[in-house]
C-alpha cells in the first residue's frame, strides 16, 4: 500500500508539473470566460425553484369581517393583475395580534413572510425589512380595495431582525449558487482527465509506465494531478473575482449566509468540488481505458456528459425538498451527492452528516478507479483471465 501511494505521488508530481508549466495552461485559465455566457443563458432553469423559494405568505390578524373583505379584495385584484403579483393570505384564528405574539409567530412559522394587524383603515405590517418594503404597497392596495373608498391607506411598518421565512429563502439562494458553481467548475475541468489519458495511450507512454508502476498508482496519480491543476485554476479565478469585486465595492454583509457559516461553507465547497471531480474523473478514466481513438472517446463521453447534466438537474430540483424521498435519493446517489450535500450545508447546520457523505463518496471513487484499472488491463495491457484464456486458446489451436 505504501509503495502504491509513493508511486502515485511520483505520477501526480510528473503530470502536475508538466501541465502547470505548459504554454497551454495560460489559455486554459481563460476558459471560464466562455461558459459565463452559457451560465447567464441558463438562468431560466431556476424559474420553478424560484417559485418554490419565493412564495410569500402574509398572516392576517384582523377582525373576521375585515379579514373576509381583504381576501375578497385579493381575489378581485388577482383576476386583473395576476395571482403572482399578490401575496398569499392566511387568516390567523385565535390570535391576539399583540406585538410580542406577532414576533413569536414569525419566529415559529417558517411559511409566514409577514403579519398584517391593526385595522383596514390603519393596518400594521410586521416582518423583515426586505419583505415589508416589498409588500407594503400591495397591502395598501388590498386595503383600499377592501374598503371600497378612494382614500389612501397608510400602512404602518414594524421591522423585525429576520423571520424564519426570509432566512429560509436566503439559505435556498445560497444553496442554488453553491450547486451552480460546483457543476460549472466540474464540467469545465473534469474532461482534462480523459484527454490526458487518451494522449498517453496514443503515444504508448502509458504502457511504459505500466511496466514499471502498478496501474492503481498510475490512475490515482493522474487523477490527483488533474485535481491539483483544477484547484490551481480555481485559486487563480477566485483571486481575480474577489479582486474585481473588492475594487468595484459592495455591501459584503448583505451576502446571504449559509446555515453552517461562511468559513465552513467555503471549506465544504472545496471538498465537495474535489469529490465531484474525483468521482467524474475516475469515471472518465474508465472511459479512457475502453477507448482506443479520439473518436471513440467522443462517442463514449457524450452519454456521461448528458448524464452529468441529469445528475445536476436531480440535485437542483431537490433543493426545496429536504427530507423527502427525492432529496434523499440525490444525497445517496454518489454522483449527485456532492451537489445535494452542498445544498444541505446551506440549509442545515449539523456537520456530522458531511463526514458520512464524504466517506461514502470516497469509497465509491475507489471502487470506480479499481473497476477502471480492470478495464484498462483487459483492453490495453491484455492481461487478466480473459487474456489468459485467449492465450491458451492460441497455443492449443496454433493461431
Amino acid at each position: 500500500m505504501i509503495e502504491t501511494i509513493r508511486a502515485a505521488f511520483v505520477i501526480a508530481r510528473r503530470d502536475f508539473t508538466a501541465i502547470i508549466f505548459s504554454k497551454s495552461f495560460f489559455f486554459f485559465l481563460l476558459g471560464p470566460l466562455f461558459p459565463l455566457g452559457i451560465g447567464v443563458a441558463a438562468g431560466g432553469l431556476g424559474s420553478q425553484v424560484s417559485q418554490d423559494i419565493d412564495n410569500p405568505v402574509v398572516g392576517v390578524s384582523l377582525s373576521a369581517a375585515e379579514a373576509e373583505k381583504l381576501t375578497t379584495a385579493r381575489v378581485r385584484l388577482s383576476q386583473s393583475l395576476g395571482s403572482q403579483s399578490m401575496p398569499n393570505l392566511i387568516i390567523l384564528k385565535d390570535f391576539s395580534g399583540e406585538e410580542t405574539d406577532i414576533i413569536s409567530k414569525l419566529d415559529s412559522e417558517k411559511s409566514l413572510t409577514a403579519i398584517l394587524s391593526g385595522t383596514l383603515s390603519s393596518p400594521v405590517l410586521t416582518g423583515s425589512e426586505r419583505d415589508v418594503k416589498r409588500w407594503r404597497g400591495k397591502i395598501a392596495l388590498l386595503a383600499e380595495t377592501a374598503l371600497s373608498q378612494p382614500a389612501t391607506v397608510d400602512v404602518q411598518t414594524n421591522f423585525v431582525k429576520q423571520t424564519q421565512s426570509s432566512s429560509k429563502r436566503i439559505q435556498l439562494l445560497t444553496a442554488q449558487a453553491g450547486q451552480a458553481i460546483l457543476i460549472l467548475l466540474t464540467m469545465i475541468l473534469a474532461g482534462m482527465v480523459l484527454s490526458n489519458l487518451v494522449e498517453e495511450k496514443t503515444n504508448k507512454i502509458i504502457e511504459i509506465l505500466a511496466a514499471a508502476i502498478p496501474m492503481d498508482a498510475i490512475f490515482l496519480g493522474k487523477l490527483f494531478a488533474m485535481l491539483g491543476m483544477a484547484l490551481v485554476g480555481i485559486t487563480v479565478w477566485s483571486t481575480m473575482g474577489f479582486s474585481m469585486a473588492y475594487l468595484i465595492g459592495g455591501n459584503w454583509s448583505a451576502l446571504p449566509s449559509p446555515a453552517v457559516g461562511w468559513p465552513l461553507f467555503c471549506l465544504l465547497m472545496v471538498v465537495y468540488f474535489s469529490m465531484a471531480y474525483l468521482l467524474l474523473g475516475s469515471l472518465f478514466l474508465g472511459i479512457g481505458a475502453m477507448a482506443t481513438t479520439v473518436r471513440e472517446v467522443q462517442t463514449l463521453s457524450m452519454p456521461v456528459t448528458m448524464g452529468q447534466l441529469l445528475v445536476f438537474f436531480l440535485a437542483y430540483s431537490s433543493i426545496t425538498k429536504l427530507g423527502e424521498p427525492l432529496e434523499w435519493f440525490a444525497v445517496l446517489f454518489p454522483f449527485s451527492s456532492p451537489f445535494a450535500m452542498i445544498a444541505r450545508a446551506a440549509q442545515m447546520d449539523n456537520v456530522w452528516q458531511h463526514g458520512l457523505a464524504l466517506a461514502w463518496q470516497g469509497l465509491f471513487t475507489l471502487i470506480i478507479i479499481r473497476f477502471s484499472v480492470m478495464l484498462f488491463r483487459r483492453n490495453v495491457m491484455k492481461s487478466g483471465q480473459a487474456a489468459r484464456r485467449r492465450s491458451l486458446f492460441s497455443r492449443i489451436t496454433g493461431k
